[in-house]
């Protein structure tokens, strides 16, 4: 048995509604749009797939990934805005 094979079945994602496996980001995602980002974080956090997991999936570093989080705790989704991350960044 795998560590996440007892993970749940869906977490409610940034947009208030259920975000199982198959609603994640594709796995060849080159197009980072602040939803995607956010889904990411919210499977992660909920227990849908594991960082390590999110990490190898999305060829992502952890702190790119952590990035994302603060952002998300900090400033909500829209602190995901690439075009944000300059007023944003010295706060993160």
């Amino acid at each position: 048995m795998t560590e996440n094979e007892n993970a749940v079945e869906y977490v409610i994602g940034p947009d208030g509604q259920r975000l199982t496996k198959a609603d994640l980001p594709p796995t060849d995602t080159k197009r980072w749009v602040i939803r995607r980002k956010a889904e990411v974080v919210a499977a992660v956090r909920g227990g849908l797939i594991t960082l390590e997991e999110a990490l190898e999936i999305y060829g992502i570093s952890e702190e790119e990934y952590h990035t994302w989080s603060r952002a998300i705790e900090r400033f909500g989704i829209q602190g995901l805005r690439t075009t944000r991350l300059q007023k944003y960044r010295n706060k993160l």
